[in-house]
């Protein structure tokens, strides 16, 4: 028999006659209750779909590898970064932040960037954005976040209102809503845009010796993106550019890369850092802490299924190795908790067991049972540790130094006044950049904020435009006269000297 002929069958695998046409009783019906492959077909339809993410619902992914090509061992002892010329593969996955899965691919929003790599000593999570800062810096303030940029509750639609409400209230967000309001906000493909761990990290090394890091991967395909007007126009054109512009890139053999360098920090520079340098609203300065090369990330291979590995990737702050761990950065530390949350809701508590997810070397712990166990369970071996039977082992050459705290006072802390300067780094940013640029940004922002409208909209409006103001004096006039509003409107919003 011919190989590429096969029954159809069953989900339990008995052979089917008729896939098109139901059991009925005469030419017309009606249909039988005893036609089970017809219940089969329709019960599985109706569940074919899994929540889809709170955030991060649509998006895009592929396999490649990261290569070492200079040493950080005197930083770390993570094992896929021990040796150059060491190979780890990995999996990708890019995707817009706000939208839902219909959404389209040049909406300005942030751009995920999570990488997964399948290590010897388990797989190591990297999920980040294209940008190195973030809107707030503190887990709580999360949900409140991501309403707003969700729909209304009353109008079901989109609300620039909601929106500048909040960033208005919160000027931490600042700085990141410059970036999202300049061109970086609307990135023309995921291949020419850069990635970021965005929050600080940790390396340990095989003194034990702590060195606080920050991830950044630059694209080699360089920096590419859309004015408003062109992501406008792509958005009606083909809504999902950045997907199509991925898998064909891959499929031509133009296979993406990414260099992957790090910013470090010792301890002792931690303390006398201008700023909390745990802060994720804030970057540090290349200048003072230079980057330094590490390896190249490339993608070469795109999955056969999207739902089997894009769909079901699920990534996690908290899946870190042996010399990478964690800062006190609270928005992190919110993260950790949240993201397998996430996950055990949307795929299970088994969602490790999905082979996009698998770590392809030894897992062995005393997790048993629950929906969609795929792996055997462990058959006959004990679900308990300690136990007489196996020689399973605690192995603390593994286990981290300990993490000096700054107070064992447990309290819901004020900020200081130094933490509170939402201003000086979205001013540097704006400064930096070129007229065209800043013409774009100005006007970008002045589009965002027409859409503010109700009883509110004036409040709102001066509100945020002392924030721009504050970061910069030609940012805000420029915006001020884009909104129509005059000095003397906003002089009681001013900034006092």
């Amino acid at each position: 028999m011919d190989e590429k002929k096969k029954n159809i069958t069953t989900a339990s695998g008995a052979p089917v006659a008729f896939y098109q046409d139901s059991m009925t009783a005469g030419p017309r019906g009606p249909v039988l209750l005893q036609d089970f492959f017809l219940h089969e077909k329709l019960a599985h339809f109706n569940r074919e779909r899994i929540p889809e993410r709170i955030v991060h619902a649509k998006g895009s992914g592929a396999y490649g590898t990261f290569t070492v090509t200079h040493d950080i061992t005197k930083y770390t002892k993570a094992k896929f970064l021990n040796e150059i010329g060491k190979q780890t593969r990995m999996f990708a996955r890019f995707s817009t932040v706000g939208g839902e899965k219909g959404s389209a691919d040049t909406e300005r929003d942030p751009r995920g960037f999570a990488l997964k790599f399948y290590t010897e000593d388990g797989n190591y999570d990297l999920v980040g954005n294209n940008t190195p800062v973030f809107f707030i810096k503190d887990a709580r303030k999360f949900p409140d976040f991501i309403h707003t940029q969700k729909r209304d509750p009353y109008t079901n639609c989109k609300s620039p209102t909601m929106m500048w409400d909040f960033w208005s209230l919160n000027p931490e967000s600042l700085h990141q809503v410059t970036i999202l309001m300049s061109d970086r906000g609307t990135p023309y493909s995921y291949r020419h845009m850069h990635g970021f761990g965005s929050h600080t990290f940790a390396l340990i090394n095989a003194q034990n010796e702590k060195t606080f890091v920050k991830f950044h991967f630059r694209t080699q395909q360089g920096i590419k993106n859309f004015t408003d007007a062109e992501a406008g126009e792509m958005k009606g054109k083909d809504p999902d550019h950045a997907q199509r512009d991925l898998y064909q890139e891959i499929d031509k053999g133009n296979f993406p890369k990414w260099t992957l360098y790090i910013q470090t920090m010792t301890e002792e520079q931690t303390k006398q850092f201008r700023w909390n340098p745990f802060d994720v609203t804030k970057v540090w300065s290349q200048k003072e802490y230079p980057l330094q090369e590490v390896g190249v990330m490339e993608l070469n291979e795109n999955p056969d299924n999207f739902f089997a590995h894009v769909e079901q990737a699920a990534f996690a702050p908290a899946h870190v190795v042996d010399g990478i761990t964690f800062s006190p950065d609270k928005m992190l530390q919110g993260r950790i908790l949240s993201y397998p949350d996430a996950h055990r809701y949307r795929l299970g508590a088994n969602f490790e067991q999905i082979p996009v997810n698998r770590c392809p070397f030894m897992v062995n712990n005393y997790q048993r049972d629950g929906y969609m166990r795929t792996d055997g369970n462990y058959g006959s071996a004990p679900n308990y540790f300690p136990n007489s039977f196996d020689e399973s082992f605690e192995n603390k050459a593994y286990a981290e130094p300990a993490f000096e705290l700054d107070s064992i006072v447990a309290d819901h802390y004020d900020r200081n006044a130094n933490d509170d300067d939402h201003y000086t780094q979205p001013g540097d940013l704006y400064r930096l950049m070129e007229e065209e640029q800043k013409q774009h940004l100005v006007s970008n922002i002045v589009g965002a904020m027409s859409g503010i409208e109700g009883p509110k909209r004036d409040e709102i409006i001066l509100r945020q435009l002392c924030h721009w103001f504050r970061a910069d004096m030609n940012l805000g006039m420029g915006v001020a006269k884009g909104l129509g509003f005059s000095m003397d409107k906003m002089a009681e919003y001013m900034p006092k000297s």
